[in-house]
């Protein structure tokens, strides 16, 4: 679903004279920088290739500027470059599909490519879910002379002499790995429990142990409607998703009362229509829904749970009244369930680990490299505990996959030895800062 830049600039120029122009503006910029800056940002740490190519697009004399601007706060970036409420809102309503608040630096570079996406691509989903995604890349690999296996246990990474050698499953089976073992799992499980402590450089885990950050706690609350929600907003009815609940000051609230450990009283939620943008997900007429809201870290128990759910609902009573007379029956997953159903989801957190400034790049998931390189020759990390982080579907696995190919390659050999030592090096003590 698209909703073209000059659509958006028009609402935004009702709201404020002058707010459509810098829209545009922004969207323009946008279009010139997208190609390097998304290969800058979706590819290897650092992003030698790309960086050249976008510096220039940049300028040398706007590069102050432009850092400056990546490293804004959504609030202050809303402040900044509109006069409105509308345009802001926006920003800050993209930024928080990360768990940095909207005062913190780097939320507005989310908020502003979020953004900038859906004008560019809309918000695509396959058609019939996700499972036929996953189909459809089993069946690549298999053509490809890949066997997939599924439902097996991996209990124990298998090194000898500094290098991954395969798996070891729950069974006692063995699975050898003659050119690298790639890793989806997250950073505490591989270091914490596939790996033998002894192969894990002591910086590493004192790394992980004392500052690791999963992301905020994920309640989701799935709904299957016979028809879908009347919005009171004409405009929320047919989007694929909504941000519901609060305005900028809400959100700065919101996130206030998640960092002091309280559950909100009037939350904020990504409410996504399924059936909007593929009807197949539901029967003639009827609605697929799902409803995305956070816990605190240290509120996760079922009281917690209960009460975030009371206000996610009333919040839908006031912005879509009547909705609950369209509820066939509801699935609530909280974030012990959601970490039950898949453990690299630890403590409800759906990213990796947070997607704060001081858990990102060279620090993600700890001091290192930033990239999917492990202290383990021939063992690559390729999830969203690895940059680019959580939300960038199927990117960490791919730059791990490229990585183990180059490296396996003989020229890419000398360049991997260098890359495993410098890793171990960096992580070798535990830090004094």
């Amino acid at each position: 679903m698209l909703a073209r830049p000059e659509d958006t600039a028009a609402l935004l120029e009702q709201d404020h004279a002058g707010d459509g122009d810098t829209w545009l503006r922004l969207c323009e910029e946008y279009a010139r920088l997208r190609d390097p800056l998304w290969r800058a940002l979706l590819t290897a740490w650092p992003p030698v290739a790309p960086l050249p190519t976008l510096l220039r697009r940049i300028g040398v004399t706007q590069l102050p500027d432009f850092a400056r601007f990546a490293l804004l706060p959504a609030s202050q970036m809303g402040r900044e470059l509109f006069s409105g409420r509308c345009a802001g809102e926006i920003l800050a309503g993209n930024a928080m599909h990360a768990d940095i608040p909207p005062g913190a630096p780097g939320s507005g570079m989310d908020g502003w490519l979020m953004t900038m996406l859906a004008q560019d691509v809309g918000v695509p989903s396959p058609t019939g879910g996700t499972a036929p995604l996953a189909e459809a890349l089993r069946r690549r690999a298999e053509a490809a002379g890949a066997r997939v296996e599924t439902g097996v246990e991996v209990e124990r990474v298998l090194v000898r002499g500094g290098r991954a050698t395969g798996v070891e499953t729950a069974g006692g089976r063995r699975v050898r790995a003659r050119r690298a073992v790639l890793a989806d799992t997250s950073a505490p499980a591989l270091y914490g429990r596939l790996l033998d402590r002894d192969v894990v450089p002591a910086g590493l885990h004192a790394r992980l142990e004392r500052r690791f950050t999963w992301d905020l706690p994920t309640l989701k609350l799935n709904y299957r409607l016979i028809a879908p929600l009347p919005w009171r907003a004409q405009r929320a009815r047919g989007a694929a998703v909504v941000h519901a609940g609060r305005d900028l000051p809400g959100l700065v609230d919101w996130a206030a009362d998640l960092g002091a450990g309280s559950v909100p009283d009037a939350p904020f939620a990504l409410v996504g229509q399924m059936a909007t943008v593929d009807p197949g997900r539901a029967p003639a007429g009827g609605e697929a829904l799902w409803l995305f809201t956070h816990l605190p870290r240290d509120a996760r128990d079922a009281g917690a749970v209960e009460e975030a759910t009371t206000a996610s609902e009333r919040m839908l009573d006031d912005l879509a009244p009547g909705w609950r007379d369209h509820v066939i029956d509801r699935w609530r997953q909280s974030p012990a369930d959601l970490e039950e159903a898949d453990p690299n989801l630890g403590e409800g957190g759906v990213a990796g680990g947070t997607m704060q400034l001081f858990q990102q790049a060279i620090w993600r998931p700890t001091t290192g490299l930033g990239g999917a390189r492990t202290p383990v020759a021939g063992l690559y990390l390729g999830s969203a505990a690895t940059h680019p982080g959580g939300g960038v579907h199927g990117g960490c696995g791919h730059i791990a996959a490229q990585l183990a190919l180059r490296d396996a390659r003989w020229w890419g050999r000398p360049l991997a030895r260098a890359g495993v030592g410098a890793t171990r090096r960096l992580q070798a003590e535990p830090p004094r800062w």
